[in-house]
């Protein structure tokens, strides 16, 4: 292991080379939101003199454990977040690159999952070692405040708060502009960044797109399993704002309290409020609860409703999303497992209103070997991701600005009896070929060749905007399917998208 000294804007760091792949942890990247600090947009670094030691991840974001309530067999197969310390002095990143020296190389920069609640840019599934060494490039992940300590907007109820709504969103600018500032000490290119993510990490991506504050920092982006095309507008903010006071004996007089109190009494609040948000609003999920909030300022709208943010209209995307999604979140629900043709339909009233019969009956026909509980996980996964993902490209190839491409991740795994298929999260360790690293793909060697064609498509697109297939078109819909056999395929379930498409 050799050591490494590198010179960034606020003093010199201290990483490592492992295997050919330099790597530098837990850099500050703004100052510690504590005290006065919190609820607000994030500061400056402070800068230190001499060599400050980057060989551990930082602290992770204050956030609950278990948020989604996955069963225990789940839960063990999941390292989506890392093993470090919870703190709202969290404002760290990190850096993998192939080199610090020669040409310059792209930049991928990766934004974590987990909603807006959990997670962190340390999981080993998002370890950037190895695609530096499948390629030139560098990768650079992160943390920023998450919950309510990150998306709380009080400046429609009390005074001194702008800007709560969207802080953690503000932190990732701020991580953007240090790659801006910095990467070239690393042998990045801060003309050449890609910002790609999964699940919550899609939906920062998609936010990130309509930020005027962002333009400029990044070239091109992918959205995994995480399309968010409209957000909270004020009042929903102000509404889940009220709920956390209401849950902390506060009000708009005494609101300034908030600043003083311990951030696991905020979390508490934060869990409480969270706990109400009914499965009902789930395609509008990302209006309720804790997630950025359209201020008209920071966040001028969007980011995808009513189209496409003009101001990355010219950002190429790759958007995509798993076969199966919801096998993770709804597979052992007793509601699923217990699922007949009989009751589902009332079942699934809670997600479909009045066309549930409708719905059920036309996955039926385009699906006729899925049993109840299959045709059930299907719709909610169109429903949720995989239809919202085909407005996103829609709605970007309007603007006639930027190519779209569109993938579908159809590998299954074989673990727990092969009951989860392609679920959410799975395709992340084959993007970063971190296969070794993920009980959840099992342990079949056939598996590896898959996780090189991805990881080596992601590169290929942050190297020039051309991840290896044709762009999507509304004549042709094609679509990459990344199976153990990848191939293109021309609108992909297209009966199924035509059910949602009759709903307009």
């Amino acid at each position: 292991m050799t050591e490494l000294v590198v010179e960034t804007a606020a003093g010199r760091i201290h990483g490592t080379q492992e295997r050919r792949v330099g790597v530098f942890k837990g850099i500050p990247y703004a100052a510690p939101p504590l005290g006065e600090l919190r609820f607000r947009s994030p500061r400056k670094v402070e800068p230190w003199s001499g060599i400050r030691d980057a060989l551990a991840y930082g602290n992770m974001a204050i956030q609950a454990e278990n948020v989604f309530a996955l069963p225990s067999d789940l839960l063990d197969l999941f390292t989506l977040g890392g093993r470090e310390a919870t703190s709202e002095d969290c404002l760290y990143l990190n850096v993998w690159t192939s080199g610090v020296g020669g040409a310059k190389k792209p930049v991928m920069f990766w934004c974590h999952g987990g909603g807006f609640l959990v997670g962190s840019g340390s999981s080993p599934w998002s370890d950037g070692a190895n695609l530096c060494r499948l390629d030139d490039v560098v990768v650079v992940s992160f943390n920023h405040r998450l919950g309510a300590l990150g998306y709380l907007h009080l400046e429609d109820v009390a005074e001194d708060f702008a800007g709560g709504g969207t802080a953690g969103m503000m932190d990732i600018v701020a991580a953007l502009e240090w790659v801006r500032d910095n990467i070239a000490a690393f042998g990045g290119d801060a003309g050449n960044v890609t910002i790609f993510g999964e699940s919550g990490g899609g939906a920062k991506v998609s936010v990130l797109m309509a930020l005027p504050s962002a333009k400029g920092l990044f070239h091109k982006a992918i959205i995994q399993s995480g399309p968010a095309v409209q957000m909270a507008n004020r009042e929903d903010g102000t509404n889940t704002a009220r709920q956390v006071l209401a849950e902390l004996g506060l009000d708009a007089k005494t609101a300034g309290e908030l600043r003083k109190l311990p951030a696991a009494k905020i979390l508490e609040a934060q869990n409480n409020v969270q706990a109400k948000v009914s499965r009902a609003a789930f395609a509008d999920r990302r209006r309720f609860g804790f997630n950025p909030v359209i201020d008209g300022k920071v966040f001028p709208g969007g980011p995808f409703a009513p189209e496409a943010p003009a101001v990355s209209a010219h950002v190429p995307l790759i958007i995509g999303s798993n076969k199966d999604e919801m096998t993770l979140f709804l597979g052992h629900m007793p509601w699923v497992t217990g699922a007949t043709f009989d009751n589902l339909p009332g079942a699934m009233e809670s997600y479909l209103g009045a066309r549930a019969k409708e719905v059920i009956a036309a996955y039926r026909r385009a699906q006729p070997k899925l049993e109840a509980a299959g045709i059930a996980l299907a719709i909610v996964g169109d429903l949720g991701i995989r239809m919202l993902s085909l407005q996103i490209a829609e709605r970007k190839m309007a603007q006639k600005a930027a190519d779209v491409f569109l993938y579908l991740f159809a590998w299954e795994t074989p673990v727990l009896g092969g009951r989860l298929r392609s679920c959410h999260t799975l395709e992340i360790p084959f993007v970063f070929s971190t296969l070794d690293t993920a009980a959840l793909t099992g342990d079949d060697p056939a598996r590896l060749p898959l996780g090189e064609r991805m990881s080596r498509a992601w590169i290929a697109f942050a190297r020039s905007g051309n991840p290896g297939w044709s762009p999507y078109s509304v004549a042709e819909r094609p679509t990459m399917i990344f199976d153990t056999a990848s191939r293109v395929e021309n609108d992909p379930f297209g009966i199924e998208r035509q059910v949602w498409e009759e709903k307009k």
